[in-house]
């Protein structure tokens, strides 16, 4: 037997019994569930293989930039002991830098683990789901408490309201005249749904068609039945579900931020390499010698130890064209993100999806409390005049469920008609719903459509004057009192105390139509009907008219009647036919389960007869009316270069009116509508709009809609109607369930990414500089002017505060008027590559040049250079310092630092070794000194400093204070500056050094400026 392809719900229930060789009265023997077992297993869902820790850890090293820096940090290892079986010296200084490199790279591991970890909670949500145990019939007894996980197909198991389905079964026997299930969680579906054991003859159809099925995972709400299980574990509408969400993850790309990060490094690493090489080749005369003899070069000559001194370049190369503060810069930036978009209602759950907002081109989105407010309302309502002919439309004001929120329009029927009444009456006593307050909003209890009805009775009002005026008194005490969460609904209630309810008769597809037996003050019953206009319309004779009068029911009027239903249908109103009956039969006197015809009352076939010759009283138009500030939104999304598509299960007329009435449907192109969808066509939709190349915001609520939602750049879920598997499965959660939010958190993205564009210039100019500086320092064969762990301070101290404030930077005015932009944009375009290497350059000739006039210049620009007593020399001396040891009468003075201490010398030549602390730390400050300038160029990609000035984001002056309070620390306190190899610095050095910074400010000016130029011509041009 194979259970996949046998289709139960296509089979009469004596066929599903002998499929699984089980009777009802028994159940499956010990013998056969065993045997079953071995078939389908485990009545549980899988557990997906995670990765194992170790893999997780290996996969956050395999990125480029990463490996560059391991193999630096393997290099310095190596030199450092070397270093220190050459000299006897095994100083921590040596090791302090392979010692920070690895530690910064075990820190960023340990956030990518973390974060992968805490991606597949979707998959236990589901598993919350499940239930724990069922009552189940083996070997003739009945197992009060069998453990859910134990069930095979073939079980005959019993469900009773509020029991949770334990798999997926076939309805055997109603124990009940009604079942209802509340599978929302499945199908989306809000109502319950009504069960039965009929057989649906469709091999194929959709989870809301098989009637006769109960799944994994939903509720009874209503009603008793004894079930044949038919699938388990796996083989369940949810265990495919979780197989869904598995692939849909596999599916998972990248986010464009990091595919842009990770085609940088790869371009980075060419570019590093091509850099060594140059080193190399250019410096090789300095480790590598020959001669030449008949034009042969021989007696090759090698030197160990300036090769491994131009390793040292090549590892501090690497470290300065990395910026090793970058990931940690763009979490914070992120986490900022996202507690911005918290203030807006939108709860991000993964980081990387703040920056992917920013570039969305379609938002797919769920009509039904997203667009709309998700609080049905009466809009109008239409009943009969004096003649059949005469139709009065009544229209209402209010759109959610306070009855104080609008009324009537001209409403003068306070003493209201006998027809009026009989509106008032069917409104309130078909009808089981309730209205609740949490002191802010109103909420329904039951079904949404009979709490918009019962708002309307409270806004007709009662036809009794004096008890109206008590009603009136009564709401204004309740103002007052302590309790307000339960909604007193005076009119209604006084219409229930009026007639008495004695019977319901439930709805059903078939009729589509509810109905109660009131005993009416008369002592006489009556049924009042509600229910679909056509199917009311069939199965009355008459109707009422304003004066109580009741009249056939004539081809001329039933065309009016269609043709005002017509009319309401196209505005997107659900239509609801209202009618009553007063001649019962043997149910005229029915009061209680005792009277001879109560068994009509079980058998739900004999409906339909008592529900005929029905007088007609009316027609109410409901809706769920769309939120005010959704217009808005539309144009936000038009100008903004979005698509908009509402993807949702209403009929095509409905979901077109509402949509109508939102803007979607604009002169331009933009605005599309899948009505009559089903969650897994969510899915398609994305797959397809994702091979299009669009950047796709899908929301859903459901079970269903998780894997659309995993499989989405951006999955947003419902905060307030919202399953757990679905916000597991979001990368997003709007906790108002509001298409605003959205909207708003798109442009917050937009901002966000800016705002990273402008640190990752900040930080990549910064970094072009120090190449710059050790390529030029290597290429005139000066000493090296920056150690790498100095280079590492700068790159993630320094740096590091200025490149957060930066996410800080306030977001553009036309930031929603703009294009999205697309996801192969490039991160850093020709012409700001072209400004950045001319402001590398800067740096990097600055850096290297206040070395040169320190070791070669007595003054620059009237500051006096030589007052610490250092010997001068000349340039060609400098570029060849390494022959130091055959100069002829070559001495080196001792020389004062900024702290008074005096540098002296064993042997002359270190002059170029230990006695270049002073030029060291020059460079080093204008290399922080010219950073920090450079953070207020970056606060704008064109706009000037006089036009965007530094005040407008007064963190990143805070961040520049903490960055120069940072260095001096490490100047100034004698442990650190021995641990960076740097010496504290007089005032009349300190100008020096701003001297040299500052003019990166004028030369950025003046390249925005021309950027500005260009843009104009582009625009001339293409207009």
């Amino acid at each position: 037997m194979n259970e996949k392809s046998f289709k139960a719900w296509s089979w009469p229930v004596e066929q599903c019994l002998k499929e699984y060789k089980v009777k009802l009265e028994k159940g499956l023997s010990s013998y056969e569930v065993e045997k079953q077992r071995e078939i389908s297993g485990w009545n549980e869902l899988q557990k997906e293989k995670g990765k194992p820790l170790w893999r997780l850890v290996l996969e956050q090293f395999d990125d480029m930039l990463v490996k560059i820096l391991l193999l630096a940090a393997l290099i310095s290892l190596v030199l450092a002991y070397l270093h220190g079986n050459e000299t006897g010296e095994s100083g921590f200084e040596a090791y302090v830098e392979p010692f920070v490199i690895v530690l910064i790279l075990i820190l960023n591991a340990i956030v990518g683990v973390w974060q992968e970890s805490n991606a597949e909670k979707a998959l236990e949500a589901l598993k919350e789901m499940q239930c724990d145990s069922g009552k189940v019939l083996r070997d003739g007894y009945l197992v009060p408490d069998l453990p859910a996980r134990e069930l095979v197909p073939g079980d005959i198991v019993e469900l009773r309201v509020g029991d949770k389905v334990p798999a997926d079964m076939r309805v055997a026997i109603l124990k009940t005249s009604t079942l209802r299930v509340e599978q929302s969680s499945l199908t989306g579906e809000t109502m319950p749904v009504m069960k039965g054991t009929n057989v649906i003859f469709m091999d194929d159809c959709e989870l809301q068609a098989k009637e006769n099925m109960v799944f994994a995972g939903t509720t009874v709400v209503n009603g008793s039945c004894v079930c044949i299980v038919v699938n388990t574990g796996m083989r369940t509408e949810i265990g495919k579900i979780q197989t869904q969400i598995h692939e849909a993850s596999l599916e998972e790309s990248d986010t464009p931020l990091k595919k842009k990060l990770d085609e940088f490094g790869n371009k980075l690493t060419t570019a590093i390499g091509l850099v060594c090489l140059t080193v190399w080749i250019i410096n090789y005369k300095y480790f590598l010698t020959w001669e030449l003899v008949n034009g042969w070069p021989t007696n090759f000559q090698f030197s160990f130890e300036r090769c491994t001194y131009y390793f040292k370049i090549a590892v501090a190369l690497a470290v300065a064209a990395i910026p090793e503060g970058l990931p940690a810069v763009i979490t914070t930036c992120l986490a900022l993100g996202t507690r911005k978009m918290a203030q807006k209602n939108a709860i991000v759950r993964k980081l990387p999806s703040v920056e992917t907002l920013g570039c969305t081109t379609v938002i797919c989105s769920d009509k039904t409390g997203t667009l709309t407010t998700n609080q049905m309302s009466v809009t109008e309502f239409f009943t009969f005049g004096g003649k059949t002919l005469a139709s009065r439309i009544f229209h209402v004001q209010g759109t959610t469920y306070n009855p104080k929120d609008g009324g009537i329009i001209d409403w003068n029927c306070y003493n209201m008609d006998a027809n009026l009444q009989a509106v008032a009456e069917i409104c309130a006593m078909c009808n089981d719903a309730g209205i609740s307050c949490d002191g802010r909003v109103f909420k329904a209890t039951g079904l949404p459509t009979e709490a918009a009805l019962k708002v309307l009775v409270e806004k007709m009002g009662v036809p009794d004057s004096k008890v109206r005026n008590r009603i009136h008194d009564s709401q204004l005490v309740a103002n007052y009192l302590i309790d307000r969460k339960t909604v007193k609904l005076g009119c209604c209630e006084w219409w229930t105390k009026r007639s008495k309810k004695v019977a319901t008769l439930e709805f059903d597809r078939v009729r589509k139509s509810m109905s109660v037996i009131v005993r009416e003050p008369n002592g006489h019953n009556r049924l009042l009907v509600k229910g679909a206009v056509e199917n009311l319309l069939e199965r009355s004779s008459h109707v009422q008219l304003a004066d109580g009068s009741i009249v056939p029911l004539d081809e001329p009027c039933r065309q009016l009647l269609l043709l005002r239903h017509l009319d309401m249908s196209s505005k997107g109103l659900r239509c609801l036919g209202l009618a009553y009956k007063d001649e019962l039969g043997d149910l005229s006197d029915y009061y209680t389960a005792n009277h001879p015809a109560h068994k009509k009352l079980l058998d739900p076939s004999c409906y339909s007869s008592i529900e005929s010759d029905l007088v007609f009283v009316g027609v109410v138009g409901l809706r769920d009316p769309p939120r005010e500030e959704v217009h808005e939104a539309m144009e936000d999304c038009r100008g903004a270069g979005i698509k908009v598509m509402v993807i949702t299960g209403d009929n095509k007329s409905t979901a077109e009116a509402i949509c109508r009435e939102i803007g979607l449907f604009s002169e331009e192109p933009g605005g599309t509508v899948f009505s009559r969808a089903e969650p897994r066509h969510k899915q398609d939709i994305v797959r397809m709009l994702k091979e299009m190349g669009e950047i796709v915001a899908m929301t859903g609520d459901g079970v269903n809609d998780a894997p659309a939602l995993k499989l989405a750049d951006i999955g947003i879920a419902m905060g307030v109607t919202g399953t757990e598997v679905a916000k597991e499965a979001s990368d997003m959660v709007l906790a108002d369930d509001n298409f605003r939010t959205i909207v708003s958190a798109v442009a917050e993205g937009r901002a966000i990414y800016n705002n990273m564009k402008a640190f990752i210039r900040y930080m990549i100019s910064s970094n072009i500089g120090e190449v710059i500086c050790i390529f030029l320092t290597a290429a005139l064969g000066i000493p090296e002017c920056m150690i790498p762990v100095q280079l590492l301070w700068v790159n993630l101290v320094t740096d590091g505060p200025p490149a957060t404030a930066l996410g800080f930077n306030p977001a553009d005015v036309d930031i929603m008027s703009k294009p999205p932009r697309r996801s192969n944009d490039a991160l850093i375009n020709s012409w700001v590559l072209f400004r950045y290497m001319v402001i590398g350059s800067y740096v990097g000739i600055a850096t290297v040049g206040i070395f040169i006039l320190w070791y070669t210049q007595p003054s620059f620009l009237g500051i006096n250079l030589v007052g610490d007593g250092h010997t001068l020399i000349e340039l060609s001396k400098l570029r060849n310092w390494g022959e130091c040891s055959s100069w002829s009468n070559f001495t080196a003075t001792p020389f004062t630092v900024g702290d008074g201490r005096l540098i002296t010398f064993s042997d002359p030549c270190d002059y170029f070794s230990a006695g270049k602390v002073k030029a060291m730390t020059l460079s080093l400050s204008v290399l922080v000194a010219i950073e920090m300038f450079n953070s207020l160029n970056a606060l704008s990609e064109d706009n000037s400093l006089i036009r965007m000035p530094p005040w407008r984001n007064p963190w990143l002056l805070v961040a520049v204070s903490v960055s120069l309070g940072l260095h001096c620390l490490i100047l100034y306190v004698p442990f650190l500056a021995n641990l960076f190899g740097i010496v504290p610095l007089s005032l009349n050095e300190w100008l020096l050094v701003i001297l040299v910074s500052a003019p990166v400010i004028f030369i950025d000016e003046v390249l925005k400026f021309l950027g500005r130029r260009r843009k104009l011509r582009t625009k001339v041009k293409k207009a």
